[in-house]
């Protein structure tokens, strides 16, 4: 759906981001619309409601769309508003990323970390004898989560250092 999404956008006057090409932007004097596609996710805001609502006609005479109104998750991401203004956050992303790889009945901790760890890479293993640490028989499971975590550091700056 996003290629045909694509198509259907730039048709109705929509520039596409050369920085992202998943990003929409269709401007009418101050007003603004703003669409992001993701894979079968759609993000709409914009300045102007009538121009909010024909973006919306343009998705709809073309795809089966289900407008699910405010927005509430994206990508992982929730999104809560008050009145003191939007609070984002990955908490069912975090319990579903330590159900994945099976801590979820882990104690939290400050720093997920080894206090004082040294890291070393292969090369200097190899160059000083050491040969004592396993080496990982999937790295792509590895880095899949190394991914994920990284993921989730949009909304938890505090663990940068450690992922």
């Amino acid at each position: 759906m996003e290629h045909q999404a694509t198509d259907a956008l730039v048709e109705a006057g929509y520039k596409q981001s050369s920085y992202d090409h998943s990003l929409f932007t269709k401007g009418d004097g101050d007003d603004i619309v703003i669409i992001l596609v993701y894979v079968d996710d759609i993000l709409i805001t914009g300045s102007n409601k009538k121009m909010i609502d024909e973006a919306k006609d343009t998705l709809h005479n073309r795809f089966k769309v289900k407008d699910l109104e405010k927005l509430r998750f994206f990508m992982g991401i929730e999104v809560l508003r008050s009145k003191c203004g939007i609070l984002l956050n990955q908490r069912k992303y975090a319990l579903e990323l330590l159900e994945y790889i099976g801590l979820s009945g882990s104690k939290p901790v400050t720093t997920p970390l080894e206090v004082n760890l040294k890291l070393t890479s292969i090369e200097y293993d190899t160059h000083v004898g050491k040969s004592d640490d396993e080496k990982l028989t999937d790295a792509g499971s590895y880095q899949k989560l190394v991914g994920k975590l990284l993921y989730l550091t949009i909304t938890r700056p505090d663990i940068s250092f450690a992922v």
